[in-house]
């Protein structure tokens, strides 16, 4: 037993700003850092980690995708059977952290997060919420499916504590009705352990009129939000009786409802996209108002202008554009695909609707192109590119074998040119229709096309 305290260390953390040492216990439902004073009465709801296993590894990992600034924390790894003891002997030492002995021994305890980045681990990062602790049952009584949030991109930012990035279709069932809505699906933990569905559906209007948990919010407030998004200061609703909680509230875009972010768990970083923070911006962004902020630099490498702002559904900073600048706005906003009760002159049933609802492949055959012409496709909803794809073969069962999932070239060809004008080199000045399935001219409207180049050379 000896042998196997000595293996396992824990976790101190020393935040930028502070002066003491605490024990890392994990991460809150938030994803936020759990901590707790390192006395060894505590020992044991801290986080332990074995030398023959990984749990250090995982806990950077989420760490560093959590956190916007990990460089404000320092990490020290010590003996669980001696944390108390060796905290209080490595708080002294960070009194003078530049006297050699000291800086020996504090680099020899330290652990640096920047080590354990997902860049340099290339592993998948593992999910701070336990699959095996979901009630996917609630997500099928609304027809969405595991598989559906792992195809639309929503299901790893949901089983992070994040709300589903775009707007889900869900299906509410009656016993005489069935209502159909958009929603933004979470996972929130129960008093069990256990995770439930958190529906946050589509209100037409934010209900600004209503007090937030005791606030009355001002015009001012109101017109912040209405044309920013951000109420633009702190507020201090009382979620438990005689006690507030300073906050930024703001405004869903997807769903107009109102979220808060707890303001001491925002943290304001040093710089934005390559630009330093004075003091005075901070100052302002901690207070909720906005700044503006020049010569920071896209991924893309182009430098770019904005207004920052804490945006408490983002849970961080937000960027706002003038003159609707589109740089960089929607990099995480799933295009939205909008289901049709017709498809180029074809009737969807009910049931192929509620098909690509869920992101299943349907045909749809007899559909005609603004030229009469019919053609046949398999469709399926493209969520990164926000449309409808057309493809020949059946693109799942083509996935299940392997073999490389493309639209169909034909009836885009034949869309292309009866539909919308279009032309390449082979159907430039065909003037006659494509048939079904049809990519190039035929004989016959090949000599007609020589024909007509001869006679406007003439």
């Amino acid at each position: 037993m000896e042998q196997k305290n000595n293996d396992q260390k824990v976790l101190l953390v020393k935040e930028k700003n502070e002066n003491k040492l605490k024990a890392v216990s994990g991460f809150d439902e938030k994803g936020q850092l759990k901590t707790e004073a390192p006395k060894q009465a505590n020992a044991g709801s801290f986080l332990k980690i074995d030398r023959h296993s990984n749990p250090l590894e995982n806990f950077f990992t989420n760490f560093n995708r959590q956190y916007k600034n990990p460089i404000d924390f320092q990490f020290y790894k010590v003996p669980a059977n001696l944390v108390e003891k060796t905290a209080t002997v490595l708080e002294k030492m960070l009194k003078k952290p530049d006297t050699p002995s000291n800086k020996e021994m504090l680099e020899k305890h330290e652990v640096k997060s920047g080590d354990f980045s997902k860049e340099q681990t290339q592993e998948k990062v593992p999910n701070l919420i336990d699959e095996n602790k979901v009630d996917w049952s609630q997500l099928e009584m609304l027809g969405v499916s595991k598989d559906f949030l792992k195809n639309t991109k929503n299901l790893e930012p949901m089983l992070n504590y994040q709300k589903s990035p775009g707007l889900i279709p869900i299906t509410i069932k009656t016993d005489n009705l069935n209502i159909r809505t958009d929603a933004r699906l979470a996972f929130r933990q129960d008093e069990n352990g256990d995770f439930k569905l958190a529906v946050h559906a589509v209100r037409n209007n934010p209900e600004l009129d209503r007090p937030y948990f005791g606030v009355t919010l001002t015009e001012e407030d109101k017109q912040n939000l209405l044309k920013t998004g951000n109420a633009g200061r702190i507020l201090q609703p009382q979620y438990k009786e005689g006690e507030s909680t300073p906050v930024f509230l703001s405004i869903d875009k997807l769903t107009n409802e109102l979220v808060a972010a707890r303001a001491d768990k925002i943290k304001i970083p040093e710089e934005i996209k390559g630009v330093k923070l004075d003091e005075n911006q901070k100052k302002e962004l901690a207070e909720g108002r906005s700044i503006y902020m020049e010569g920071m630099t896209a991924r893309s490498g182009k430098e770019f202008n904005a207004h920052l702002q804490i945006d408490a559904d983002k849970r961080g900073i937000g960027f706002r554009f003038d003159n609707q600048q589109q740089q960089g706005q929607n990099q995480n906003e799933q295009k939205q695909v909008r289901i049709p009760n017709s498809l180029l002159g074809k009737e969807l049933t009910e049931d192929q609707q509620q098909k690509l609802e869920k992101r299943e492949t349907i045909y749809v055959s007899g559909m005609k192109d603004k030229k009469g012409e019919e053609f046949n496709a398999y469709i399926k909803v493209n969520d990164e590119k926000g449309k409808l794809d057309f493809y020949k073969w059946n693109p799942d069962k083509a996935q299940t074998k392997g073999a490389e999932v493309i639209p169909d070239n034909k009836s885009k060809t034949q869309v292309a040119v009866n539909s919308e004008g279009k032309t390449n080199e082979a159907t430039k000045d065909v003037k006659e229709a494509l048939k079904k399935d049809q990519v190039n001219p035929s004989e016959r409207q090949q000599s007609t096309k020589r024909n007509r180049a001869k006679s406007h050379s003439m």
